[in-house]
């Protein structure tokens, strides 16, 4: 793909953050976004729902689809499959975006909150990518990127809240596995993950709070990443667990101030697993 004009592409967790700024980079290319989240309505703190992001798509000048998903659920998750290529006439690209975390170890994780964690990390990347092998496969081939981290044994990431990183850790294998499984096919997979800690509502209610949004980046740089991976052709990248910044680099990005959540910011919190 030269661009994403007239690219359909399912994006998860997308009603604000990442997600949200990954769907309305690639609505400038005049591409179908599928906006797909649990969030219909207003949250109590959290700013966005599947209908603005919509508003907002349309407004960048893609088309929009906001549909209701729980990516827990295969018949949520086959019905936003369906409805995508109905309303669009296929799906070029699938973003693994939703995710759930709790930094606790294993001593002050609740099994619920563990199965809530591996529902929405690592099985609704199986769950979605299942639903939308059929179509990408119809079309000739696509993308498939995920939210996840490389692989990091150190003991310093094992040793810290190891149920929250067993499922990120799978999403990653999983996408490394749809990689060899589906080159065959012209589909690429991968896995992107930030550098730097991103400032959105997951730092701010989770991981650290809105004190250290000023050493954070802003969800644009990833978003940009995950762009020059869709624009990318033939499965010329796949099967790569890769850094937003050094995916960047190779794609001639040369100039990272911009992404600064705070003005002239040069030193940042290293997100987590990048040592």
């Amino acid at each position: 793909m030269n661009d994403l004009t007239g690219k359909t592409i399912i994006i998860t967790g997308s009603s604000r953050g990442i997600g949200r700024e990954i769907a309305l980079r690639c609505a400038r290319d005049g591409a179908n976004i599928v906006i797909a989240a649990k969030s219909d309505q207003p949250h109590p703190k959290l700013p966005g729902t599947i209908h603005t992001v919509a508003e907002e798509v349309e407004q960048a000048g893609g088309k929009a689809l906001a549909i209701k998903v729980d990516v827990r659920s295969e018949i949520d998750v086959l019905a936003m499959a369906e409805k995508s290529a109905e309303m669009f006439g296929g799906i070029d690209a699938l973003i693994n975006n939703a995710g759930a975390i709790r930094l606790t170890g294993i001593a002050d994780t609740p099994l619920k909150r563990f199965d809530l964690m591996h529902a929405i990390n690592e099985r609704a990347v199986l769950l979605c990518s299942q639903a939308v092998l059929p179509y990408l496969k119809k079309a000739g081939g696509g993308h498939i990127i995920t939210l996840s981290p490389p692989l990091n044994m150190s003991p310093e990431w094992l040793g810290a809240h190891i149920p929250y990183t067993v499922t990120k850790y799978g999403m990653t294998l999983m996408a490394m596995g749809l990689a060899a499984e589906l080159r065959p096919h012209n589909i690429a997979v991968n896995s992107l993950w930030p550098r730097t800690v991103i400032a959105t509502s997951a730092v701010e209610y989770e991981a650290g709070g809105i004190e250290m949004f000023n050493k954070c980046r802003k969800p644009e740089i990833v978003a940009d990443a995950a762009y020059q991976l869709l624009i990318s052709e033939n499965c010329s990248v796949t099967g790569r667990a890769l850094i937003d910044d050094d995916y960047l680099a190779e794609c001639g990005v040369t100039d990272f101030s911009t992404y600064a959540y705070g003005p002239g910011t040069t030193e940042f919190f290293n997100d987590l697993y990048v040592d």
